[in-house]
């Protein structure tokens, strides 16, 4: 493993340099790439795959509207639709508009999304405080010596969101320094896994009936009023600082974030309010000019008072167009380690990567290249869940009624420490905007997963 890592990263730095000196004496890429004008799309059946989710299914299209060709590869409108399913049972139906050019001088973001989950990953909260066992299956025979049963859907429970958001970012000095805000509704069902539903049809049931979503509200760590979800509006405002000398993978500059972000509880259908704040900086250097660049992220996101649902904390939000759902692990975040398995209330992650393109050219008259990359990331909770009182004193008491299965899980005193994942991806880029990633990572620890192959598309930051 770490001599295919190697592997990829000497090809990454020799490929390119080996491709510049066939060009050499050739003009400059921007005066050989074709400038695009007015309506230009990336349209694909999706035919992709992630470990998280499963083989992934339907359309999806990208329009790009480039005006005069003064500002490419600058778009002046990005809509972008997606319809699509997965084998694991997710759901995408999606629509956004990204432009500049509805309110002058404004940068305008908007999202209507109803994404459906019929397993989606709980591995519990706290990180290593919640035991993961890549032998559940074993374990679960084990506690329940008649139940013959998988219990591969253990660590799962179903969630639909309805989530609708407005996002605005306007100048304050220039375009590099901005000013942003925003209103989102984020409406959360959840409930246990289907396991009737997915049973349907077949000669014999194939799974079991036992959840850590469960078991949570059962030990009372989850509470009966959050058990089923709830809707939240979040309003949002802060800062951007943005020097990036292009969106789609930047060669130099930086990208700072600030937001603070407000659920007040008149405008939930639960009783719970709360604030967070979101900080998160990037940045990136050239290695070899047009070839070669190394990028990082680092972010943290944590809850600033109130009460946050269990079903809110793994959210983390970037600014638009960038848009992240799920917490912490998985293709988003990092890559390897399970989604979903880094949950707190506060967490912090990282990321570091090393691109490097192979192959410029042009396919069907469109500007095209392609890239490899290298990556180490990494992520941990900071501010931790409080379990419950009465939880703590029956984990403490060997003579309580506390089973066996909720000491197997869960370890309320584990340091914490980072959740680590590393690999590789290739990139395949149309017209400098329409990117299809393909990455894939290796957890450090078994506690956090084994492998992950994501396809997807634009490079991660």
């Amino acid at each position: 493993m770490k001599r295919a890592l190697s592997l990829l990263i000497v090809m990454v730095w020799l490929l390119p340099l080996t491709a510049q000196d066939q060009d050499a004496g050739t003009t400059s890429e921007k005066k050989t790439e074709e400038v695009k004008t007015g309506w230009s799309f990336g349209g694909v059946p999706v035919v992709a795959y992630d470990a998280d989710v499963g083989f992934k299914y339907g359309a999806l299209v990208n329009l790009y509207h480039f005006g005069d060709g003064s500002r490419y590869p600058m778009y002046d409108h990005s809509v972008y639709l997606e319809w699509s399913r997965t084998t694991k049972g997710s759901g995408i139906n999606q629509i956004t508009w990204d432009t500049d050019k509805l309110i002058p001088g404004v940068r305008s973001f908007f999202e209507a999304s109803l994404l459906t989950e019929q397993a989606l990953d709980f591995y519990g909260f706290n990180g290593y405080q919640a035991k993961y066992d890549l032998g559940l299956s074993d374990l679960a025979i084990d506690l329940n010596p008649n139940d013959n049963l998988s219990d591969r859907l253990y660590y799962r429970h179903s969630r639909q969101l309805l989530r609708v958001k407005a996002d605005f970012q306007g100048e304050i000095i220039g375009n590099k320094f901005r000013w942003l805000a925003g209103a989102g509704y984020y409406g959360n069902t959840i409930d246990a896994v289907d396991i009737e539903k997915l049973n349907e049809d077949k000669a014999s049931d194939s799974l079991s009936y036992n959840s850590l979503y469960e078991d949570y509200i059962d030990w009372g760590i989850i509470k009966a009023d959050q058990q089923n979800g709830g809707g939240h509006t979040l309003l949002k405002g802060g800062l951007v600082y943005d020097t990036r000398d292009n969106e789609p993978n930047p060669f130099s500059g930086v990208w700072t974030e600030m937001q603070l972000h407000y659920a007040p509880s008149f405008l939930s259908t639960t009783d719970y309010g709360y604030g967070r704040f979101i900080f998160t900086h990037r940045q990136y250097f050239t290695i070899v000019p047009d070839w070669m660049n190394i990028a990082y992220r680092v972010s943290y996101q944590g809850k600033l008072f109130g009460e946050m649902p269990f079903y809110m904390m793994p959210y983390l939000f970037n600014t638009a167009p960038k848009l992240t759902t799920d917490g912490v692990g998985g293709s988003k975040t990092v890559r390897g380690i399970r989604r979903n398995r880094v949950v707190g209330e506060g967490f912090a992650y990282g990321n570091f990567e090393l691109r490097g393109k192979i192959l410029k050219t042009k396919f069907l008259k469109q500007n095209f290249y392609i890239a490899l990359s290298g990556f180490v990331d990494a992520g941990m909770v900071t501010q931790k869940f409080d379990w419950t009182e009465e939880f703590l004193d029956k984990y403490d008491n060997e003579n309580s009624d506390l089973d066996a299965r909720a000491r197997s899980q869960i370890d309320p005193y584990a340091k914490e420490i980072p959740h680590i994942g590393y690999g590789g991806g290739i990139h395949f880029v149309l017209n400098q905007n329409f990117i299809v990633t393909v990455d894939y990572g290796f957890a450090a620890r078994e506690q956090d997963g084994e492998t992950g192959l994501y396809i997807n598309l634009n490079f991660l930051y």
